[in-house]
């Protein structure tokens, strides 16, 4: 019960106007292992796809690289990442529009 409040809450934080839109973190990698993502699709590492803890799948994500100011939209398909201080997993095609090919500060806005 109180897992779904959070979730609720967060989701209704994240659909907010405003600076209230925008997450800062760490963004990361997935690691492929050419298994199905927990949405039910396969993952590829070839599309613009995320994994992020909350937000329903099939929602769109701009992430944005605070290093280089480098956009991508991704869509979210799968849940993670489950390392503390992380806020996102791309997969390689994202990371590399983004600029980055391990960990990268980023700000999350909902589309």
């Amino acid at each position: 019960m109180i897992e779904r409040s959070f979730v609720a809450a967060f989701v209704l934080c994240f659909a907010c106007d405003g600076d209230a839109r925008a997450e800062t973190g760490i963004a990361s990698v997935y690691a492929y292992d050419g298994d199905k993502t927990v949405s039910g699709e396969r993952a590829n590492p070839r599309r613009f796809t995320a994994a992020l803890r909350t937000l329903p799948f099939g929602t769109m994500v701009k992430v944005t690289n605070k290093k280089n100011g480098r956009t991508v939209l991704v869509r979210i398909n799968d849940r993670g990442p489950f390392v503390r201080g992380r806020i996102i997993d791309l997969t390689p095609a994202a990371a590399q529009t983004l600029g980055f090919d391990g960990l990268a500060p980023v700000t999350l806005n909902m589309m």
